[in-house]
């Protein structure tokens, strides 16, 4: 099956525990379309670059799966009938990578990229 990683942004007037149900709630979605989540991270509350429907901040989470694109059309769907989530996005990779995510690790583990441009 392929793998994919979604990346949705809920309504910043949830509560943490209701954030991370909605992560729980699409998860289960996937298992029952013959999907697997792989990982999930739930990253807090964020500030968005821009308001999308009059909010300046949100909920993000992050999963990593491996499901077939019907069950990865289902979650979309649902997702974007979901009153709490205002947006989605999905992106197809050929592995997924080894431990947390970008935005969980560190600033000190994360390679230098200023180093890398000389």
């Amino acid at each position: 099956m392929p793998f994919y990683e979604h990346v949705f942004i809920a309504r910043q007037d949830l509560s943490n525990a209701q954030a991370e149900g909605l992560v729980e709630h699409f998860s289960q979605v996937l298992t029952d379309n013959d999907g697997k989540v792989v990982d999930s991270e739930y990253w807090g509350v964020k500030t968005m670059a821009y308001k999308i429907n009059k909010n300046r901040k949100g909920h993000y989470a992050f999963l990593r799966t491996d499901a077939p694109a019907s069950a990865v059309q289902e979650m979309e769907r649902l997702m974007r009938l979901h009153d709490d989530v205002m947006r989605v996005m999905t992106i197809k990779v050929d592995a997924h990578e080894e431990g947390p995510s970008v935005q969980m690790q560190k600033r000190d583990e994360r390679p230098d990229r200023r180093r890398d441009r000389n």
